[in-house]
């Protein structure tokens, strides 16, 4: 099975670490408005996402959750998530470790992209 988004293992220790904090989690990639595209992390629930939105998959038992109109284009790669020293968005739990997530992205292969669509 093709995944849509995954998680580095520094990610994924961020990701335990905030849930011991903050219980149950969920994500949303962002569209660029108050800070800028990146992946926000929430306490679950925080966030509401409805039909405009895509949930891509889950990334350390966390959903990850898209805009539709933005996942239309980045819909062909594989959404990879990381983590950076540096402060990001404000609204994302990570910010007080004095870490940030970051997207990284690779273009899905021709058999990938044919198994996703079987996977639809």
């Amino acid at each position: 099975m093709v995944e849509r988004v995954t998680a580095t293992d520094s990610a994924l220790a961020l990701i335990e670490k905030l849930k011991d904090r903050h219980g149950p989690l969920m994500f949303h990639q962002s569209g660029g408005c108050c800070d800028g595209s990146s992946p926000m992390c929430y306490a679950d629930g925080e966030l509401k996402t409805g039909r405009s939105d895509v949930k891509l998959g889950e990334i350390g038992g966390t959903p990850f959750y898209i805009a539709k109109d933005q996942y239309e284009y980045w819909k062909h790669t594989q959404l990879i998530i990381d983590v950076v020293n540096g402060r990001g968005g404000m609204f994302s739990l990570e910010g007080p470790e004095g870490k940030r997530f970051l997207t990284r992205s690779r273009v899905f292969s021709d058999e990938e992209r044919a198994a996703l669509q079987k996977q639809e």
